[in-house]
């Protein structure tokens, strides 16, 4: 994984003159095509004054999770905790919530407007163990450069 080729892509898209709405999915479709090991790529919200997070923009299998509770499966975690979440095997976590039996493993990243979690970037892959400090790495700023125009 080139990570400085792959952050002048993510700054591409983002200074692009298209809807906030069209960054995230081209952010979501870039990511998954561009890094193997990414098999869904999605970004969830807070949903309004709810104590939930609401599904927005994501590349790969549909799923039935549009809503989230706080507190529940790896994403709801990290709405309480406002910590990235690295789950190498997700069959070792007893809070998971299963977006379908190929998951094996998911990363979670928040992203922070004025000091608050206001959503996040989440990725599933189909292989045990494959996120290292790159992918965080990358994902945290990722997720500072969508703050900026959020």
């Amino acid at each position: 994984m080139n990570i400085e080729s792959i952050k002048t892509k993510i700054n591409s898209i983002l200074s692009n003159t298209i809807t906030t709405e069209e960054k995230l999915q081209a952010i979501c479709d870039y990511l998954k095509s561009e890094i193997s090991y990414y098999d869904w790529v999605g970004f969830y919200f807070k949903n309004g004054n709810k104590e939930e997070l609401k599904l927005a923009q994501f590349a790969g299998e549909p799923t039935e999770h549009t809503i989230i509770p706080f507190g529940k499966g790896i994403c709801g975690q990290v709405a309480v905790s406002n910590e990235n979440f690295v789950v190498q095997d997700v069959t070792e976590q007893d809070n998971y919530i299963s977006c379908g039996w190929k998951v094996k493993s998911e990363i979670v990243i928040p992203i922070f407007v004025n000091g608050e979690n206001i959503g996040q970037i989440d990725i599933d892959s189909h292989t045990i163990n494959p996120f290292t400090k790159k992918d965080e790495e990358l994902l945290e700023y990722i997720c500072k450069e969508i703050a900026v125009f959020l």
